[in-house]
């Protein structure tokens, strides 16, 4: 007998903007959605699969998931561009993404679902997108095929709470502004009076004019986004409750069910019979780069909270003065430290950094250690690892508040400036080094992280930590809202 729809298992497509932090987090919610029974393709771009399938463990990861496959979309990228991110500001890597983002990866997509491809699906066809919020675009081409559309805002609730507050922005004279004005406080944002200034909205705000492409294109794209069937947030109720009671005016149907780190742990854990999985991560490695495990056996050595985790993430970039800077910093500091630095993440235009590279070697053979690319979520999780010198991207904010460990941010770009924000002046478990950056100052906040402020920021650290843990219980609100998602996923088949 013939399947009838209803019957059908859901298929839903999931499709991330080309970076790694994007990729990783959505990622884990198609696994999540896997675990559940419901067949997901996820759709990549050509370079980034190809990169995913050489570093990481995706084949063995989704193996078990017969309703699991992968699809790709071009991208427009050659292998020279794609190993030359080291020699670019991530403004321009920015810019470049979003143009071949309009030009190239959304016809790309346009052409993949309105093609016969998933017409002879075993799976079915597809019945849901869940698209990052980015990708307005993937909205349109749900509405044309008839099926619910979902926007996933993979930054935190508070960025995109700014970003839907734009025109008032606009409105009240807060942006444009000068560099003279970084710390004139910001009033037209609701729940963030008194405590925002001018540095610490997302970077795509310091333009100096505002018709900027990339604040145009964000404004107009967040807009944009509330025309889908419902939300997802990578956040949880407890840590950002104010700013989600503002966002649902917006966008009603909002499902917050982060930190998806922790929910995926605690669905791996329910669904084997191995009751020694505790609540450690079990390794994920989606990376674009390749992971360096030797850091591992290191931190086996090292004594309990002793060790600051350095990385800036997957797209940020130093000047070879500011790696100096940095050097110096945790070298001055006198602490453990194992920093992960991306072989693109120098910006060099000339010359090469071998020498920095030797001096570093150096002068950290008695208590530091260096790799490329580290598995940052078992990092974070290891005993030894009492503190994480962060760009503050939200995945990372994430999974240093579910491990328990307080940070020192040094925001770059995007959503990092007002995370860091928060991490100091609302959750207080970190210190916000924005702006202000030298190797006295690196070197204070390490010590101010790892001792002469180390219980005040536990206390708060390790209380923040338990309610994300909570969240994800059967009985917290990001479990019951990932029901309701479900539900909603059903429905729509």
């Amino acid at each position: 007998m013939a399947k009838t729809r209803s019957s059908i298992s859901p298929h839903v497509l999931i499709f991330p903007v080309p970076a790694q932090g994007h990729i990783n987090c959505m990622l884990k919610l198609a696994e999540i959605l896997c675990l559940s029974g419901i067949n997901v393709t996820f759709v990549n771009t050509q370079q980034n699969h190809s990169r995913q399938l050489s570093f990481g463990n995706l084949h063995s990861r989704f193996r078990q998931f017969p309703g699991f496959c992968f699809e790709t979309v071009p991208d427009g990228l050659s292998d020279d561009q794609l190993h030359s991110a080291g020699c670019h500001r991530p403004e321009d890597l920015v810019n470049d993404s979003f143009n071949r983002i309009q030009n190239i990866i959304a016809p790309g997509f346009r052409e993949l679902l309105t093609s016969d491809r998933f017409r002879s699906d075993a799976r079915g066809p597809v019945s849901c997108i869940i698209a990052d919020g980015m990708y307005g675009f993937a909205i349109d081409v749900a509405e044309e095929l008839g099926i619910p559309s979902i926007s996933f805002r993979t930054v935190s609730a508070c960025c995109t709470w700014i970003c839907f507050c734009t025109q008032k922005l606009v409105e009240n004279g807060d942006i444009p502004f000068k560099e003279e004005d970084m710390d004139r406080p910001i009033r037209s944002v609701p729940e963030m009076e008194s405590f925002l200034r001018c540095r610490d909205l997302p970077s795509y705000y310091r333009d100096k004019e505002v018709n900027r492409r990339n604040l145009d294109l964000i404004s107009t794209e967040t807009l944009y986004s509330i025309k889908a069937t419902a939300h997802i947030l990578n956040t949880f109720d407890d840590i950002e409750a104010p700013i989600l009671s503002h966002l649902r005016s917006y966008c009603p149907n909002l499902y917050t069910i982060g930190p998806l780190n922790a929910l995926l742990n605690t669905l791996r854990c329910s669904t084997t019979t191995n009751s020694s999985s505790s609540s450690l991560p079990v390794s994920s490695n989606a990376s674009l780069y390749a992971e360096d495990r030797s850091c591992m056996t290191w931190l086996d050595g090292q004594p309990e909270k002793s060790v600051v985790y350095v990385s800036f993430g997957s797209i940020a970039t130093v000047s070879p003065e500011q790696w100096l800077e940095i050097w110096y910093g945790l070298i001055n500091s006198s602490h453990r430290f194992l920093w992960a630095r991306r072989p693109d993440s120098l910006l060099i235009e000339d010359g090469d950094d071998s020498q920095i590279h030797a001096e570093l070697v150096e002068a950290t053979k008695e208590r530091g250690y260096t790799v490329d690319w580290a598995p940052q979520e078992e990092v974070l999780n290891h005993p030894a690892v009492g503190g994480f010198f962060t760009h503050c991207g939200w995945n990372s904010t994430l999974e240093s508040m579910v491990a328990g460990v307080p940070m020192v941010c040094w925001p770059h770009l995007a959503d990092q400036q007002i995370n860091s924000r928060y991490v100091s002046e609302v959750w207080k478990i970190g210190m916000n080094m924005k702006d202000d950056f030298n190797r006295v100052t690196v070197e204070k906040l390490i010590r101010e992280m790892m001792v002469d402020k180390r219980d005040e920021l536990m206390k708060s650290t390790m209380k923040v930590a338990e309610m994300a843990r909570r969240s994800v219980s059967r009985e917290g609100s990001s479990y019951r809202n990932y029901e309701a998602l479900l539900e909603f996923i059903r429905k729509s088949c």
